[in-house]
């Protein structure tokens, strides 16, 4: 009876749909495993298939597909240790979010998950069928249990496998970030210690997948809760780790413990990331922006540069007669500071032709928000035109708060196909900018140094869509409404609950009123990194239309 175990542990960053090259990942961790004498090699969960998959992996010729894929890659690594892979599983007419173990050129053990969540991002109910409660399968002797990923939130799963003879836990993830998320994680992975008394490796993907991003972070724990290994947050890397056979039990063997970051940085990496891989796997190489010479533009063009490069990021300035000269200079220090290249396209001849041309129809109406989102909407013209002509994805650069009120012009500014600052607060926004002035990091390829002049970050905010205009004409101050929308939006609460945390209800009313008739501009928006629970999409479907207000 050996009295060691070796598993390599692979945090990767699959694609969604590339079945080929998930499986050539797959069998290069392998091949590293094997040179590294492991006994089983593991992937995370839905690996062959990418995650979250949503409806797709319903499509009968996809699942089967990719569990031939499986089967193949069995067959491919039959000479040498066992390889664990999240695949799709079929038996008679029921679907199942399966671990699928290989070893010998064949699957010789089929774990299947049996708690599917169905909350925030996840609706795996009505994709998968639950699986049973099972017990481990064997690789060299040692009898093995896997949870998958929400399995080892609860308890029964985790105790059936300890009961039926696990002799330790290898929980495969496909688990993506949200702000704190990870001690959420590692609370209940010591719960699971505690109740089976067995080490617990929490093995997790990496890399961005549409609005969410896999922040990886795997771990592994001995009895009593001792951390044993903990791999980098958000990179691909392969670890080994040992167990070895004690009087009590197999005991992990204490390898390398990466530190995590902060919260601040944590967040910024997911922009980065989120936008680095929805480029990478769509297909787009750079990106364009139009630059306002205001913070939340300025914070994209660092996001972008950091993400693909200053020389693959375009800033265009748009101005028109209320583009002051300050936001002139701002943006082109902006642009300058990062490196990216700078276009200047005035409006003006633009509009005044929209606007001879609208006049017999607008004859006797004064002009108001019509004639602002005019200016708008022609800037979205401008920049779809040139990332058509030039092959660069738009970004748009509209804040939380702003997509949260409805602050924004569909077909103008929130024209793009990508957001990065979706989730992010106003009032994070900036100390979100001056978090990046003050750190830099390897994995972020624009300068180090202050990329955002202190002008940008300090001055009042404002669209520049009339004259003298500033954002806190329509809005309450940001601190203000911020605040407002983290109870209405992020804990789901109330008028009642913001009149409590001492807002007045008429302009609590009054943001919760908008939160609803942006509704359908939030359905068209572009996609972006989910940095909470509380995120515009998955996180929270609404209705677009409806009538119900808060009576409170």
């Amino acid at each position: 009876m050996a009295d060691r175990f070796r598993v390599t542990l692979a945090q990767l960053n699959p694609v969604v749909g590339d079945l080929d090259g998930n499986a050539a990942k797959a069998r290069q961790a392998w091949e590293q495993g094997r040179d590294a004498g492991a006994d089983l090699v593991a992937l995370p969960e839905m690996f062959i298939t990418g995650y979250n998959t949503q409806d797709l992996v319903m499509k009968p010729a996809f699942h089967t597909a990719a569990i031939e894929r499986v089967r193949a890659l069995a067959a491919e690594c039959a000479d040498g240790p066992a390889l664990a892979i999240g695949a799709p599983w079929v038996e008679g007419t029921s679907l199942y979010n399966a671990y699928l173990i290989c070893k010998g050129g064949r699957i010789v053990a089929t774990p299947l998950k049996h708690h599917l969540p169905n909350e925030t991002v996840f609706d795996e109910m009505r994709i998968f069928d639950a699986g049973p409660l099972g017990g481990p399968y064997v690789v060299g002797g040692v009898r093995i249990g896997s949870p998958i990923c929400e399995d080892a939130w609860h308890d029964d799963v985790a105790e059936t496998l300890a009961e039926t003879g696990a002799e330790f836990l290898l929980v495969p993830n496909g688990s993506p970030y949200y702000r704190d998320k990870f001690e959420v994680r590692l609370n209940h992975m010591v719960a699971r210690v505690v109740e089976t008394g067995l080490p617990v490796i929490y093995l997790n993907m990496v890399g961005g997948q549409d609005d969410q991003v896999f922040d990886g972070g795997t771990f592994a724990l001995n009895p009593g809760g001792e951390l044993a290994l903990q791999m980098p947050l958000f990179d691909e890397a392969i670890a080994q780790v040992d167990l070895e056979r004690t009087p009590e039990g197999w005991r992990l063997i204490g390898g390398e413990e990466h530190v995590h970051p902060d919260a601040w940085e944590q967040d910024y990496r997911v922009m980065v990331t989120g936008l680095r891989d929805y480029l990478a796997k769509s297909g787009f190489a750079k990106v364009l922006l139009g630059l306002s010479g205001g913070v939340d533009s300025a914070l994209v063009a660092a996001i972008a540069a950091d993400a693909l490069g200053p020389e693959n990021v375009r800033c265009v300035m748009l101005p028109s007669e209320y583009t002051s000269p300050e936001s002139l200079e701002d943006a082109e220090a902006v642009a300058k500071a990062l490196g990216c290249g700078y276009d200047h396209v005035p409006i003006s001849e633009g509009r005044a032709a929209i606007t001879r041309t609208l006049a017999p129809l607008f004859e006797g109406l004064e002009p108001g928000l019509t004639e602002e989102n005019i200016q708008s909407r022609l800037r979205g013209l401008l920049l779809m035109a040139l990332s058509n002509k030039f092959g660069e994805m738009l970004l748009t650069t509209g804040n939380k708060s702003e997509v949260a009120v409805g602050y924004a012009t569909i077909y103008g500014d929130m024209a793009g196909g990508y957001n990065p600052l979706k989730d992010l607060y106003k009032t994070r926004v900036f100390e979100t900018c001056r978090w990046r002035n003050a750190n830099h990091r390897d994995w972020m390829m624009g300068p180090v140094g202050q990329v955002i002049p202190p002008r940008v970050i300090d001055k009042p905010p404002s669209a520049e869509l009339r004259e003298d205009q500033k954002d806190s004409d329509s809005l309450p101050d940001y601190a203000e409404l911020d605040a407002m929308l983290e109870i209405l939006v992020d804990r789901d609460g109330s008028i009642a609950d913001c009149v409590a945390s001492g807002f007045d209800r008429e302009v609590a009313r009054r943001v919760e009123r908008l939160i609803y008739l942006s509704e359908y501009k939030r359905f068209q928006s572009a996609p972006g990194p989910r940095l909470t629970k509380g995120a515009f999409w998955l996180d929270r479907r609404y209705p677009i239309v409806n009538r119900w207000r808060d009576p409170s």
